[in-house]
């Protein structure tokens, strides 16, 4: 493989390649163009495109037979500092009575690679309520949340429910499904199901309100 260093790269382009080793690494996805665009204050998709083709040129990235970008080298600060990935933060979740969860991207949030792991991917949800403060998540806490469409007895689950979300324990029991609030209130009460919902994800951790 041919030796690259980071000095070969504008600042620009610097900037480019850590998003895109982020998307690809632990977003699980390649950006388009656009995108790439857009997270570079760009005015025009073609400025993004030609800085693309430098990188592709310059040997830190390849384009594969479907057209995906795939990282022909990590970046040598990646070995040597604390990283972090971008999260998307998707709305809020009812830690309640559930509410209609919002799929708008609000903002990408900076999350450390130690908890958002390679191989996953993950979103940002902020919590309303207090159905779950016994479980450490409190009204406007954001909750990270692995994707994946099953979960294990005990776990913090986003589930979704006739197109509503709520965060809440799972239990499954025989041919039943419980959620359960983990809450210092008493008013709230398990959520009994069998059918008609979907596990969106697990929650892996929780964050502070953002200031």
């Amino acid at each position: 493989m041919v030796s690259m260093k980071t000095h070969s790269l504008n600042e620009k382009e610097l900037e480019a390649l850590r998003y895109l080793r982020n998307a690809i690494i632990h977003g699980g996805y390649s950006p388009s163009v656009r995108e790439l665009a857009e997270e570079l204050d760009y005015n025009s998709p073609r400025s993004a495109f030609l800085l693309l083709h430098r990188l592709i040129e310059k040997g830190w990235l390849k384009r594969k037979d479907g057209g995906e970008l795939q990282l022909r080298k990590d970046l040598p600060e990646a070995r040597d500092h604390a990283r972090t990935v971008k999260v998307p933060l998707v709305g809020n979740i009812a830690c309640g009575a559930p509410l209609l969860a919002e799929q708008n991207v609000e903002a990408y949030i900076p999350v450390s690679t130690n908890l958002a792991r390679s191989g996953a991917r993950y979103f940002l949800l902020r919590a309303t309520g207090d159905s779950m403060n016994r479980a450490g998540i409190n009204d406007g806490d954001l909750v990270l949340v692995r994707q994946q469409p099953a979960a294990d007895n005990g776990q913090k689950v986003v589930a979704l429910i006739d197109d509503e979300a709520t965060i809440k324990e799972i239990h499954q029991e025989k041919d039943v499904v419980i959620l359960k609030p983990k809450s210092t209130k008493r008013e709230y009460r398990p959520i009994v199901l069998t059918d008609n919902f979907i596990i969106q994800g697990v929650v892996v951790s929780v964050l502070p309100p953002l200031s």
